[in-house]
């Protein structure tokens, strides 16, 4: 069974930055396309980036130029760099993968973005 555990939200000014982490178990981690999700309060949950497993990246526009995402398939973990936090990023994090079934999705981390 795919264990995913989030870690590394927080309270974070306008402007400010976190980066988080999912450590994945369980599964053969390098072999699978890895994404952020996140969900806001009353919103459909929402992928913000992915990678694969060559490492080439995909942000949504609304996040582009800001986040960076990346992995460590020795670790079995993969990161989001956030800069130039916003108010609209404050959300629930979660990672999983982005194929066409998702594993059990873990807890999430808060990212909360005060203006």
């Amino acid at each position: 069974q795919v264990q995913l555990v989030e870690s590394g939200g927080g309270l974070v000014q306008a402007g400010g930055s976190l980066r988080l982490s999912c450590a994945a178990s369980g599964t053969i981690f390098s072999m699978y396309v890895m994404g952020w999700y996140r969900q806001a309060p009353g919103k459909q949950r929402e992928v913000v980036a992915h990678i694969t497993s060559f490492g080439t990246s995909h942000y949504a526009d609304s996040v582009k130029g800001r986040f960076t995402i990346s992995r460590d398939n020795a670790k079995n973990t993969v990161y989001l760099q956030m800069n130039s936090l916003k108010p609209e990023d404050t959300a629930v994090y979660y990672c999983n993968n982005v194929g066409l079934t998702q594993w059990g999705w873990g807890q999430g981390t808060q990212v909360t973005v005060s203006s």
